[in-house]
């Protein structure tokens, strides 16, 4: 691993668990490195967080593009001299729709951006990571991986796919120093539970938003995943629904 201080790249940081990642991740001395499509959110975070002593830089990133996936985890090598983490954040769960309703344009767009977009991340990332001397692969994963959610097929099936990456990722490349982890947050208070709130659709979005967790805490997971405490969950999904995973980070089982 590179010395301190380290480096992550976050997709999806413009907003909820990636924003919160970000900011948290500064906090305790990282530099890091905010991805999503647009910039107009990431530059104000990233600024927020430089004015606040943090480093932080904010690029544009589709993570369907593999070409812009590897430029980015490319430049960010060549500038901070490693990457020490990488966290598959970016996803969708928009339109929420029962197969036969489903547009399949947009139900492919869920896989580009959900399955394709964090296969680009590991692949680009593995060697990066191995040419530097290890690194932690975290990626954002879903009860939905292990479920059947009426009018989620695209989420259960790109998360069940996420969750076969990670297992083969660590099988792979986990005795090169590559720790590859998937982190299952259970319902979490972000955008997309708005519109898991919205759709009306099977029990998730009847579920009252102050049960719904701070990206807070999945941010202090994500930082947890990195240290040798978490290697028990290496190749698998590491879970904030379970006892044992809450008391890992020092969160309340009541929370």
């Amino acid at each position: 691993m590179n010395a301190l201080p380290k480096t992550a790249i976050i997709t999806g940081a413009s907003r909820g668990i990636g924003e919160a990642a970000a900011r948290h991740l500064a906090a305790a001395r990282w530099t890091v490195v905010l991805t999503a499509r647009s910039t107009s959110h990431i530059d104000r975070i990233a600024g927020e967080i430089v004015a606040g002593g943090g480093k932080a830089v904010a690029r544009t990133l589709d993570v369907a593009d593999h070409k812009a996936v590897a430029a980015t985890i490319e430049a960010t090598v060549a500038d901070c001299g490693g990457l020490d983490l990488y966290v598959n954040n970016a996803g969708q769960m928009d339109p929420i729709a029962r197969i036969a309703d489903s547009d399949p344009e947009a139900w492919g767009g869920m896989v580009d951006t959900n399955l394709k977009g964090v296969y680009h991340g590991l692949r680009y990332a593995i060697p990066a990571m191995i040419n530097t001397g290890g690194g932690t692969i975290v990626n954002i994963s879903s009860g939905a991986a292990n479920s059947f959610l009426e009018g989620w097929s695209h989420y259960c099936a790109t998360k069940a796919g996420v969750l076969g990456l990670t297992g083969v990722a660590h099988k792979e490349y986990g005795a090169q120093g590559v720790r590859v982890v998937g982190l299952s947050p259970g319902t979490v208070a972000t955008q997309i539970q708005r519109e898991i709130a919205a759709s009306g659709i099977n029990p998730v979005s009847q579920i009252p938003w102050k049960r719904h967790i701070s990206a807070d805490w999945v941010a202090k997971a994500i930082e947890y995943l990195t240290t040798p405490d978490a290697d028990q969950w290496l190749g698998t999904d590491f879970s904030l629904k379970t006892e044992e995973g809450r008391a890992a980070i020092g969160m309340s089982v009541e929370a």
